[in-house]
């Protein structure tokens, strides 16, 4: 008879096997992270993802931010219900087609804290990996919480990733954690995909006029110094961030918008660094 510590030695082996089989099911897998909070990650994971999915890709979003589950709200899911099949759980599916999964689906209340150590994260990001039924997609964004905590390592050392896409600020005092993530990212041997810089300018809704209010510049100059590719700028717009509250992401509210045809753009660099 097994003893308790051989029966979860093995039960770990499955899942580890499970992880493998489940990923290699999925063409592209793309981790975003951030070195800080306040950056606008989680709007740029969803509108990347949404952007992928308009381009024709079959896409899913895995939700890792376990403590700040914003994906569900941004892509008005909230209080939908998870359905399982005996192989496993049933992603949530947008009307575009989006597979999402998120712990947002398995709290009763946005309000509940999710109060867990850090090897209880861990197992619930395993069980994303391994147990949900995502299919054979052609890309999978993961949106990481920010900082280089347990959650982020989890997805770096699970997933065999194409790379890490990472999003910063203009403020030098995000720069500098930003740039912790990168090294982290590169002594994990993991591609750095390149660098987004959101916020990078407010547009004045009236005159349409872009302000440098966090400065200029500071992204593509953090990006050359340690060598990884600039993928883009995003601006900051009232639209997008009403877009978000209201649940639809900018490309597909507003394909138009300035914001979302830079959207587009950072997608085509993404494109070049890794699919095509």
């Amino acid at each position: 008879m097994e003893s308790k510590e051989e029966e979860h030695k093995k039960a770990m082996m499955q899942q580890e096997i499970d992880i493998i089989k489940n990923m290699s099911k999925i063409k592209h897998k793309i981790a975003i992270m951030s070195g800080k909070g306040g950056v606008g990650k989680s709007t740029v994971a969803v509108n990347l993802a949404a952007a992928f999915a308009k381009k024709g890709y079959k896409t899913g979003i895995m939700d890792a931010d376990l403590h700040g589950p914003n994906v569900p709200k941004m892509l008005n899911l909230e209080g939908t219900a998870l359905k399982s099949r005996p192989e496993g759980i049933v992603p949530v599916q947008t009307e575009d087609g989006l597979k999402v999964m998120s712990v947002g689906f398995f709290l009763h209340s946005q309000d509940i804290p999710l109060i867990w150590r850090g090897p209880a994260k861990t197992g619930v990001l395993k069980q994303f990996l391994a147990d949900v039924i995502w299919g054979d997609l052609d890309v999978l964004i993961i949106d990481d919480p920010p900082g280089t905590g347990d959650e982020p390592l989890t997805v770096l050392q699970n997933i065999p990733l194409d790379g890490v896409i990472l999003v910063t600020t203009p403020q030098s005092v995000v720069q500098e954690d930003v740039v912790r993530s990168i090294n982290m990212v590169k002594d994990l041997k993991i591609k750095v995909i390149g660098l987004i810089e959101n916020m990078s300018g407010f547009i004045c809704p009236e005159c349409k006029k872009e302000v440098d209010i966090f400065g200029k510049g500071n992204g593509e100059q953090v990006a050359k110094r340690l060598g990884v590719p600039f993928l883009g700028k995003l601006p900051l717009t009232a639209e997008a961030a009403e877009a978000s509250d209201q649940g639809t992401p900018i490309v597909t509210k507003d394909p138009k918008s300035e914001i979302s045809v830079r959207i587009m753009g950072i997608v085509d660099n993404i494109e070049v660094e890794i699919i095509k």
